[in-house]
């Protein structure tokens, strides 16, 4: 009997090359004759462009082009770029050129291209080239955005007000009529980035022969890519491919296309030589896409014992200068606060607004961390003001598993009605206090409190629908070496997505793990594929890889009974061969199968009979699959500087049937260091011009090892019934609810001092800060 994969936990399969410098990141590719791109980029806030002078640049020693958007070939030079997902609430539908034309909206937008034998020599060429900037006003906070006479972030839009909706059900006038307690908070959630070890990078070469356009990139879709640049270029997508190599760290923001893989897809066209650019971390900071900034204004109506009656209120969301991935992050946000809760009534206005920053896409939650935070923060004011634990609070309003499917009452971004597929809230809660001791905290809060310490226990909920549409595509094919060869659209920046389609298509077809040979990423071996983004590759890739794998091992299972001469009832597939269960137990390899499947060169093939052992398979979801959980922290508060140390981690997480225990502990792991930046650290600051002012990793702090305790985790598997194999999303539920629990902790230790607090991130400067307000050193003195 062979080995049995799914659900085991299986080393990665694609750390060994990692670890060893063995992989092949988009800087390892160097094609003879290849030129180095660095960009003009707009110092300015906001500007109007007067001229661009690069003749001086031109005439240096080693440079061969400098390119403005004049020089971009057609449909590039004149067209902006495509929204990637539009929405009929968008007022505004602005994304930027490729090469800005007339006028800069934030600090960093690409201006000009220089392109020339190095790097350093393309650097000293950007020095060179004289753009005559006319600065305008500019609009920083997105609250004065929205403010009657402010700035306009555009000049040619009469205002900031990029798109305005409302999300609701229930009746909330009466959910607030008579509510025995009334809570309210108004919060605020920074700027942050998703500062993936790897910047971004783009390797594009034009084969003249072939004509066709080569694009190694560091994304996380690159069949998206390659429809992009198809549509920038005027250029049929099947003379295009775009491969994604090792990818080092996505987050979200590498699922953007850029204006740079573009420009350097159409310098390659223009010059006929490979061209080669890199980002560097300054650059990533200025022109990386980010998340943030939210304001909420939200209340809560609750009964005398907690439960809740209703929630409303609204919400400012900063979408920055364009609106390339659409107003995603802020309805997923509406869409998402209502939680794992019964939440009779509710209703969200939301205002996206237009400032002169880079525009904020989807980072790791996308828009779910703030909803979370928000609701998570009403709860833990009901439990204030009602004198009542925080967890039972939640208890008393938890769907139950009973319940599900549960429809919430709002329709969610895919479009379809938001409904909890599958679920066990009070058991996962449960299982986190259990994990954190949360019953001995008391005791453990009273003994540190004599001893000096402040320490403090938080908890968060969150439900995250995950798995996504529209699909994703796995091909398996059988070769004739016996190995198996999978194809997929899927990527992989750190997920372990090779090894976790390896172990489905290893239990489904019956060979053996190591003999599977796989494609991820690449257009040229999959016709249609989608990409890594909103926790969907296990449920979407995974479940066409098991689809796949079974129709070639039906295959499989017809030809060898052929060959054998038995029943197909009487063949056993095991680790790559077809063996008789009768007789002398002939047996029967995959090789000579796929030989067997190309028929006899002149003859013809026996009715019913396809050529080949593979199979196609795309998978597209009905609608998201739910995962969900709860986080609890134990932190330590040093009074005297503000500085905030977790001591315990506990999260129980509910992402259905588990493929790799090991995989999904390391996704909930990477996903709490995350949120810990969220919660304490990342702050992308931006002055009153839009001039960004934390620009480097002196002034951008991330958290270290030390920073990031190791979590204590559990599984609650909720098998959902929407997919073959049940699963449901693990990528980003380590993120979502970190910053509500961590924030509840810190006051949670600062309860002497009776501090609250509504907002992230929660630095040393800003915990001294509310002690002086409170009066703590005063007291200390006394």
């Amino acid at each position: 009997m062979g080995v049995k994969h799914f659900g085991a936990r299986v080393a990665r399969l694609e750390d060994p090359a990692l670890l060893t410098g063995r992989g092949r990141y988009v800087d390892d590719v160097n094609i003879p004759g290849m030129l180095h791109a660095c960009f003009v980029r707009s110092p300015h806030g906001h500007a109007l462009i007067q001229s661009i002078d690069a003749g001086a640049a031109r005439q240096m020693p080693g440079v061969h082009a400098v390119l403005t958007a004049d020089d971009l070939p057609a449909p590039m030079a004149g067209a902006r770029m495509p929204m990637l997902v539009p929405n009929a609430a968008i007022a505004a539908l602005r994304t930027q050129h490729c090469l800005a034309r007339d006028e800069v909206c934030y600090v960093g937008q690409t201006v000009a291209v220089v392109i020339a034998e190095s790097r350093y020599l393309a650097e000293d060429a950007v020095a060179m080239v004289e753009v005559d900037y006319d600065p305008l006003p500019a609009v920083s906070d997105c609250r004065a955005a929205l403010e009657p006479g402010a700035p306009t972030a555009h000049r040619d839009l009469p205002d900031n007000l990029a798109s305005a909706f409302r999300q609701s059900f229930g009746d909330v006038d009466a959910a607030f009529a008579g509510a025995p307690h009334v809570f309210r908070e108004s919060l605020f959630q920074h700027r942050g980035g998703g500062m993936a070890l790897e910047t971004r990078g783009v390797v594009a070469h034009h084969d003249r022969i072939t004509d066709l356009l080569t694009v190694w990139s560091a994304t996380q879709t690159p069949h998206i890519g390659r429809r992009m640049i198809a549509d920038l270029l005027g250029r049929s997508p099947e003379r295009i491919r775009v491969i994604a190599p090792d990818v080092g760290g996505g987050f979200g923001p590498k699922a953007i296309f850029y204006a740079e893989e573009a420009v350097i897809a159409a310098a390659a066209l223009l010059l006929g030589t490979p061209v080669k650019w890199i980002e560097d971390r300054r650059e990533h900071f200025l022109a990386a896409t980010q998340e943030r900034d939210q304001h909420w204004d939200v209340e809560i109506a609750v009964e005398a014992d907690g439960r809740i009656r209703g929630v409303r209120g609204s919400l400012i969301h900063d979408t920055g200068a364009f609106v390339p991935w659409g107003v995603i992050m802020p309805y997923i946000a509406s869409a998402t606060m209502p939680g794992p809760y019964v939440l009779p009534a509710y209703q969200l206005d939301v205002k996206v607004a237009l400032t002169n920053k880079v525009a904020t896409t989807p980072v790791r939650g996308a828009g779910r961390p703030q909803a979370v935070f928000a609701m998570e923060r009403l709860m833990d004011r009901v439990a204030q003001g009602l004198g009542i634990d925080p967890a039972e609070v939640r208890r008393r309003n938890f769907i139950q598993p009973e319940q599900m499917p549960y429809a919430v009452g709002l329709i969610f971004r895919d479009g379809k009605p938001l409904v909890y597929d599958s679920g066990d809230y009070p058991k996962a809660q449960a299982e986190a206090l259990t994990l954190a001791d949360h019953a001995g905290f008391p005791a453990r809060k009273a003994a540190a409190l004599k001893a000096g310490r402040h320490i403090g226990i938080g908890i968060a909920n969150y439900v995250e629908g995950t798995g996504l549409g529209p699909f994703e595509g796995v091909t398996v094919r059988v070769q004739q070496n016996g190995k198996v060869l999978v194809a997929t659209g899927a990527t992989n920046q750190g997920q372990g997505t090779r090894t976790t389609l390896s172990q489905i298509i290893s239990d489904r077809l019956g060979c053996r793990i190591e003999d599977i040979e796989m494609s991820i990423g690449d257009t040229a071996a999959i016709a249609n594929g989608v990409g890594a983004f909103a926790s969907r590759q296990a449920v979407n890739a995974g479940s066409s890889a098991a689809m796949a794998a079974e129709v070639v091992r039906a295959r499989v299972v017809q030809l060898a009974a052929r060959a054998l001469g038995v029943p197909e009832a009487e063949v056993a597939i095991e680790d790559g061969k077809a063996i008789a269960q009768s007789g002398n137990r002939p047996e029967i390899g995959f090789g000579d199968l796929a030989r067997l499947s190309q028929g006899m060169p002149g003859f013809s093939m026996a009715a019913g009979d396809m050529p080949g052992l593979e199979h196609t398979a795309y998978f597209t979801p009905p609608q998201a699959s739910y995962c969900s959980g709860t986080h609890v922290v134990e932190a330590e508060v040093d009074i005297m500087t503000g500085g905030v140390r977790l001591l315990t981690y506990s999260v129980a997480h509910d992402s259905g049937t588990i493929i790799n225990p090991l995989i999904v502990d390391g996704q909930v792991q990477g996903g709490v260091a995350h949120g810990i930046g969220n919660a304490l650290m990342e702050f992308m600051k931006y002055d009153e011009n839009a001039q960004p002012v934390t620009t480097t990793f002196a002034d951008y702090l991330m958290p270290m090892a030390t920073d990031v305790p190791t979590c204590r985790i559990a599984h609650v598997e909720s098998p959902s019934p929407l997919n073959p194999l049940g699963v449901k999303g693990a990528g980003e539920g380590g993120t979502i609810p970190a910053a509500a629990a961590i924030v509840a902790a810190v006051e949670d230790a600062l309860s002497p001092f009776g501090i609250r607090f509504s907002e992230t991130p929660l630095t040393p400067e800003r915990i001294v800060e509310a002690l002086t307000v409170a009066g703590a050193y005063k007291r200390a003195a006394s």
